[in-house]
Order: C-alpha cells, then structure tokens, then sequence
C-alpha cells in the first residue's frame, strides 16, 4: 500500500482526500515506478471539477518524477534503477509508487533533478510541441502568449528568445509581466490595466502576430482573433478561465482567413517515439541553459488541496511540485 491523494467525486479542492491504495507488479508493456517528485498542473483541476471526465475514485496527476523499479515484458527502454520521468495518460502520479503504461515514460539524463523533471515535462513538453510540431515558427516571427508569468509561459518566453522568435506576453499584475520578461519576453503587456488588441497591434506596427498560443480560454479567446494577421493561427491550448463557447466559422473568414486549432499534449505524446523525442529536446533545452525549470512553490503531497485552491487562484509564480 501507499499513499495518494484521490477524489471521491467532483467537486471544489476539499474533495481531494488521502487515501492508500495497493501497487501491484507491472503487467506487459507497464512499469512501477516510485516517485521522488511530483508535478501540479491545470489539467488537474479539469479533472476535479468534472470538465475532463474519469471513473471515480480517481488519483488525481498527470507528471511525475522517480525511479523504476519494476518493468513488465515488452519493456526495452527503461529497466530497474533507471531514473525516468512522465508526462501521461492515465492520471495516477498524485502517490507514493504506481505502475503505468511505460511507453511515455522517459528516461532522465544526468544533471536534471528529479524536481527539474517533475516541473517540466507537462509543461515543457506543451511548449516544445507549440513551437514544432503544430504550425510553422521561425526567427523573426511574432507570437503572442497569454499568461507569460505562470509554469507554461515562463518557459515558453525563454524557449522563444532561445530560437530568436519574438514573444509577446501577457500577464495580469506589472509584477507578473516583470517575471515574463526575466524569462525572455520581448513584450509584456498588462491586461488588467491595458488593451492587449491594441498593444499588439501597436508593437506590431498593425500588423498583428502570425500565431497566438492560448491556455486561458474563454476570457481571451475572441480578442485574441483580432491580435492575428491574415491567415494566422490561433492555438488553443487550454481552459484555465473556463472552456471556449462555440465558434462561428465565418468569423474567422471575415477575420482574414484565420486559422484556428484546439491542440492537447497528449495526442503529441500518444506516440512512443515521438514522445522520447520530444523528451530529449526538452532535456537538451535544459541542459543546454536555454529554459529553465522555475519552481515557485513546493508543497507536501497531503496538501494537495491547498495547492489546487492558490493555482485556481492565480497565486502560483511558476511551476509547483509535490515533495514526498
């Protein structure tokens, strides 16, 4: 038995309970991995409320980092001992130990942490597959990225000015869009105080920014049509004010021939190989200096709870992991 932090139902923070649950041995194609450290993300929350459905009871997390120590049959990159790290489907990492699909379990290379992986495989990988692998982005092109300040933005500001593309960020406090620009931010607009269709198109001369990445949802979305240029692409990568209402086709042709996707990591990594690929762009990224993995806040794995109500909150700085 160990322990994990699981909800019953759906419902605000305070249904996430501790409760022990038994780790048995790892089927073919799984393995058991013991956690060192675990990740907090937005996806999380979805899964609370009852946005993302699931069987109940339900461990809750989505990312962790450990050692493995058990592998079923079928197995061939990963064996007891390793040091490895996730970002996968089922959820499951809120505990001590699991045993999960292996397939999208990576190996971890010397010189990152187990902290270091746990803040950033969800996020980091969301970010690598936004630049790479949805449309293309190149040097000198403008992105605008909506909450610059927290886990995802902050890396994705530095992964920008990493590859000279030029990042526009939003945030809701001047403090927030300070962070966004330590990061790596070319701009940093405050959206509580400024109009963030027009800052864009001031910074771009009126021209508007060839693609917009946004996690927030509904409270950006259909501004941030206005921020594209002709045939730009909005990507909508996230809910975190609530999920995007329907959306008229015709809109986007009056727009300028707008393009728009809803994007989710998971079918980026449902892929073995590409997973492990992505994985080791993220790790070269970070061992490279190019990103960092900036930990705004730890909590112990029992408060849970707590940690979902100041995400919700928009109280985090960066990424947050569970300590065991």
């Amino acid at each position: 038995m160990v322990r994990a932090m699981a909800i019953e139902e759906i419902g605000g923070p305070e249904k996430i309970k501790l409760i022990d649950v038994p780790v048995g041995d790892p089927g073919p194609g799984e393995i058991r991995i013991r956690h060192e450290a675990i990740g907090l993300n937005y996806i999380d929350t979805y899964f609370r409320t009852g946005l993302y459905k699931s069987e109940m009871p339900l461990v809750l997390g989505m990312e962790a980092a450990g050692v493995v120590e058990a592998v079923g049959d079928g197995v061939a990159h990963l064996k007891p001992g390793d040091r490895a790290a996730y970002a996968a489907q089922p959820p499951g990492a809120y505990a001590e130990a699991r045993v999960m699909p292996a397939a999208q379990v990576c190996p971890m290379p010397d010189g990152v942490s187990f902290e270091q992986a746990a803040a950033l495989m969800l996020q980091g990988m969301t970010v690598e597959y936004l630049f790479h692998r949805v449309v293309p982005i190149a040097k000198g092109d403008r992105v605008l990225f909506h909450a610059a300040a927290g886990g995802v933005g902050q890396i994705a500001c530095a992964w920008a000015k990493s590859e000279g593309i030029e990042l526009i960020g939003t945030a809701s406090t001047d403090e927030k869009c300070a962070i966004a620009a330590r990061a790596g931010a070319a701009h940093t607009i405050n959206y509580s105080t400024e109009d963030f269709v027009a800052r864009v198109q001031e910074i771009t001369g009126g021209e508007g920014v060839g693609v917009v990445m946004d996690g927030v949802g509904k409270d950006t979305f259909d501004r941030s049509l206005d921020c594209l240029r002709p045939v730009g692409m909005m990507i909508s990568f996230g809910n975190a004010s609530g999920p995007v209402p329907p959306v008229n086709l015709l809109d986007l042709a009056s727009r300028g021939s707008l393009q728009l996707t809803r994007t989710t990591l998971f079918t980026f990594l449902a892929d073995h190989d590409r997973c492990q690929a992505m994985a080791k762009h993220l790790f070269d990224k970070l061992l490279a200096g190019e990103i960092e993995a900036t930990i705004g806040q730890r909590y112990p794995l029992e408060d849970a709870a707590e940690a979902h109500r100041a995400l919700e909150a928009r109280e985090t700085v960066g990424s947050t992991v569970f300590t065991l």
